[in-house]
């Protein structure tokens, strides 16, 4: 695989006439739409996507959610969450629920840019994801009652069709096909994995331009 690189990133986060839904929709489950217009009801949310180097080139963090949490409970996603009254921007939401959730509050992490604001009907959360880079991992403290895991992926590997895969789930009365990605022994689907689809499509696009 091609080592992405942080010149790669910002060319895949500042495309012009960048094709968002078709970049989204080939991870998103049989069925879903994207909603181009979020009610005035949706509530904005922020979460962090956090570069630094590793490997052949970089890697980014992922959280595993505690079995114990009412909501979303083992499933996979970026660290952050629900924007609160005190914070200025999204960033800062991003920003206050990762150093929160993983100990990791750190004033230098570099702001590179965002994804297109997602939302996700089944929570009626508009999500802001932010990507962010740190030249160096510090050791991270996860907070338990937040994070059962913490889960390390190269960004390259999101350019590999091996970790692109399908299955029939059942849920909610019916049968569904729906696409993940396949990290570590982890399956990363729903919102999350429609996030790294359109981060997926902008690097492929920056990386044979």
């Amino acid at each position: 695989m091609i080592p992405i690189t942080l010149e790669h990133v910002r060319a895949a986060l500042a495309l012009p006439d960048f094709d968002v839904d078709a970049a989204r929709l080939h991870m998103a489950p049989e069925g879903r739409r994207m909603v181009p217009a979020p009610p005035a009801s949706a509530k904005p949310a922020g979460v962090l996507i956090l570069l630094y180097p590793g490997g052949a080139g970089l890697r980014f963090v992922l959280t595993r959610r505690p079995e114990s949490l009412r909501q979303h409970s083992g499933q996979i996603s970026f660290p952050g969450g629900r924007q609160d009254r005190a914070d200025a921007t999204l960033a800062d939401t991003a920003l206050r629920e990762t150093c929160e959730e993983l100990g990791l509050c750190d004033p230098s992490i570099a702001l590179l840019g965002s994804l297109t604001p997602l939302y996700v009907p089944p929570t009626n959360f508009l999500v802001y994801s932010v990507v962010g880079y740190l030249p160096s991992l510090p050791p991270l403290q996860p907070n338990p009652l937040e994070v059962a895991e913490i889960i390390h992926v190269d960004l390259s590997s999101l350019l590999d069709p091996a970790v692109q895969q399908r299955e029939p789930w059942t849920f909610a009365g019916g049968t569904f096909d729906i696409p993940f990605y396949a990290f570590a022994g982890h399956k990363v689907w729903g919102a999350t994995a429609i996030m790294l689809a359109e981060l997926e499509m902008r690097l492929r696009a920056a990386v044979e331009a």
